[in-house]
Formats: structure tokens, C-alpha cells, sequence
């Protein structure tokens, strides 16, 4: 069993520089990487981006976030001054032949959420949030002492400034609320659409949605157990529901989801999938297959973007 908190404290806070990830950004910086790994640090960034230099830095942050670019082999160790090049995923999911390049599916959109908290993880904060955060409603600044709170487990993340969580915490909230935008700009983040935080009603507070996802795809979800389930333990072929729920930086943790409605979800992604059942085993439901996890994870993305009514929705 791997346990996915040793991964957190290598994860940065605020390299976003504030912005939410807005429409269109993470094609550019798909697109910009595969013409030149080095293009963030370039003199010219600026101009071949179109953005300013903040949003540059930001860019880059969500693009290896997401896992959409990592560093070159060999580039790893020099930090925001090394080469980028696009990952498997990012190729799969925004080539100009791949399965939604513009992201105009919500399904992508849940897929990306994902990956904020699969290692290696760039933005500590949405694991702290979504794991330590169990407040009814809360603001900027409840949601920003729960991220200084927790991050005290960690010895590098407990040095950090407590305004580099309120920046995370504010960018955080706006991400999947919305909120005001740079007038210049005017593009929201494509995230509020996931509707998984909510302005509680007649307040300036906000709250973690954990009724039922409707828009969550049920290939997406199954995709995202199996993905955490080679994290956590890739050598085995079962993975409980309770897992599935509850353990930190689980599928359930990040979606939010009840027992039920994470149970619901992979019946329906058990029906799809040859070799996969969702079945109760020795008193515990479970989630059983017969390959890896990691390929699972790539077939159930395959049968998901290969469906006919989702192609016809793209023409």
C-alpha cells in the first residue's frame, strides 16, 4: 500500500500566480510546449503566448498540474528553468485529433480535476482542501487557516507563508465558483461547471457539494479508481469501495461522493467493461479485475471518448 500524503509536501502553493485556469489556456500551453519545451523561460513568452508574464508562470503551473506537460527526461531537477514536453495524457486528450482538444466535454473536465491530486502533485493546496476541509461553509480565510492547519503534518509545507494559502484558498474557491474576472480578460474558468463547491444561499460563504454528480461520467470515475489504484496499490486486483470513499486523496475525496453514489457509478462502468465487476465480496463491495490498473484506466478513457453519442456531439 502506497500512501498518496508522503506525495503532498513536494508539491508547491500559489505557483498558479493567482489565476484560475481560464478557457483556452491549457491548449495554448499544450500547443506552445510541442513547438518549443523551453517556451515559459523565453525572452519572447510573452509575445508567443499572448498573455502577460504572470500568466505565463500561471500557465505552465496548470499545464503540469493537470499532467498535460512534465519536465524532459533529465529536466526534472531544474525547476521552472527546465524543458517541458506533453505527457501521454496531454497528447490523448488535446492533439487536434484527440479526444477533446477544446475541452468542450465535462467528462474532460472531471478527468482534469483528477490529476490535481495524482502525484507528482503541483499544487499542494487542493489536496489539503479536499481532504482536511470538513467545515459546513466556510470563506476565503476559514478555508486558508484549514490549509495552514494541515499543512503542519508536513515539514516543508508548514515554512510557508500563511498569504500563500490565502492565495490558493481564494484561487481555489474562484476556480469552481467563478467570481470576478480581469475585465481585459473576459473568460471565466471552465471548472464552475463541475458545480462541486456552491455559494451557500443568501451568504458570502461556500460549501463542498456532496450530493450526486450527475455530470460525472461513469467510464470517468472508473477510470480515476483504476488510476488510483495503481498509485496505491498496483500489484493487486481488488480495490474497495470504502477505499474508494474515504482514504485520502481518493476518487471519492475529490469528487465528493457518498457510498452510494460512487457504488452506482461503477455498476454502471462495470456493465461496460469486460473483465471488471462490482461486487460484494467477503462482506465488502469491491471493485475486481483481471489486468492492470493502468491499463484499465487507459481503456476505460478509450471507451468513454469512443462512444458514438459523445463523437456526434463534437460535429
Amino acid at each position: 500500500m502506497t500512501d498518496l500524503r508522503s506525495h503532498v509536501s513536494k508539491g508547491g502553493v500559489s505557483r498558479h500566480e493567482t489565476f484560475t485556469p481560464r478557457y483556452g489556456w491549457l491548449k495554448k500551453g499544450y500547443e506552445a510546449a510541442i513547438s518549443d519545451g523551453r517556451v515559459f523561460i523565453a525572452q519572447d513568452a510573452i509575445e508567443r503566448l499572448g498573455v502577460g508574464k504572470n500568466m505565463v508562470r500561471s500557465i505552465r503551473s496548470w499545464c503540469l498540474a493537470f499532467h498535460l506537460l512534465e519536465p524532459c527526461e533529465g529536466e526534472g531537477k531544474k525547476g521552472v528553468n527546465g524543458a517541458l514536453q506533453p505527457t501521454q495524457l496531454g497528447n490523448r486528450l488535446l492533439a487536434d485529433d484527440g479526444w477533446d482538444p477544446y475541452l468542450e466535454d465535462l467528462g474532460s473536465l472531471w478527468l482534469l480535476h483528477w490529476q490535481l491530486f495524482v502525484p507528482p502533485i503541483e499544487s499542494a493546496s487542493w489536496s489539503l482542501a479536499f481532504n482536511h476541509c470538513v467545515l459546513p461553509a466556510f470563506d476565503r480565510k476559514h478555508l486558508a487557516r484549514v490549509l495552514v492547519s494541515a499543512a503542519q503534518q508536513y515539514d516543508k509545507l508548514s515554512a510557508l507563508s500563511e498569504s500563500s494559502f490565502d492565495n490558493d484558498a481564494s484561487c481555489l474557491i474562484r476556480m469552481y465558483t467563478g467570481g470576478k474576472v480581469d475585465p481585459t480578460v473576459g473568460i471565466d474558468c471552465p471548472f464552475t461547471q463541475l458545480n462541486i463547491i456552491r455559494t451557500v444561499e443568501e451568504s458570502n460563504t461556500f460549501r463542498f457539494v456532496t450530493a450526486e454528480k450527475q455530470t460525472l461520467p461513469s467510464l470517468i470515475f472508473a477510470a480515476c479508481c483504476f488510476s488510483y489504484a495503481n498509485l496505491t496499490q498496483p500489484n493487486q486486483k481488488t480495490l474497495s469501495l470504502h477505499k474508494i470513499v474515504y482514504e485520502f486523496n481518493s476518487p471519492g475525496v475529490v469528487f465528493k461522493l457518498s457510498e452510494m453514489d460512487a457504488g452506482r457509478l461503477l455498476d454502471d462502468a462495470a456493465a461496460q467493461m469486460q473483465g471488471v465487476d462490482f461486487m460484494e465480496s467477503v462482506g465488502n463491495r469491491q471493485l475486481l479485475f483481471n489486468e492492470n490498473p493502468i491499463d484499465l484506466f487507459w481503456h476505460a478513457l478509450e471507451l468513454y471518448y469512443a462512444d458514438e453519442e459523445f463523437r456526434g456531439a463534437k460535429k
